[in-house]
């Protein structure tokens, strides 16, 4: 999976919003696919038109480093999906409650192409990853 430095660097080289949709969709096919038996009412996040789950693990201690597994049924929003996965996991539950993920995607020129459904998917998603770090780094 492609590290958050590179996807920011990657969209900086492409001018065209249909080059950076494509690339979104792209992030997405190269997502590992979530297990059946993930994709469940619990990992579901509410509040995305599209189906959206998201499965998080946390390791030990007050502090623990958390990784985050996820996938979509549309082709764009896994490639979202994958976006904020890179941002979050593999960092310190402080870390990612302290982080909005949305600056990152107004940075990459997302945010503002993005319909308001996914917009709000979006939002969804930081906010249950960021609401599970809280929770973790308690």
């Amino acid at each position: 999976m492609a590290t958050i430095e590179q996807i920011i660097e990657d969209f900086s080289f492409l001018d065209e919003w249909e080059d950076r949709y494509r690339y979104v969709i792209e992030l997405g096919k190269a997502l590992p696919d979530l297990p059946a038996h993930e994709k469940t009412a619990e990992n579901k996040v509410q509040g995305c038109a599209s189906q959206v789950w998201l499965v998080s693990h946390r390791g030990e201690g007050a502090d623990p480093v958390m990784t985050f597994e996820g996938d979509s049924d549309a082709h764009i929003v896994r490639g979202l999906v994958a976006i904020v996965l890179s941002i979050y996991s593999g960092h310190k539950a402080s870390e990612i409650a302290a982080t909005d993920a949305i600056d990152t995607f107004n940075t990459i020129g997302l945010v503002e192409h993005l319909s308001s459904q996914r917009a709000n998917g979006l939002r969804s998603m930081i906010k249950r990853i960021r609401a599970e770090a809280v929770a973790a780094a308690g």
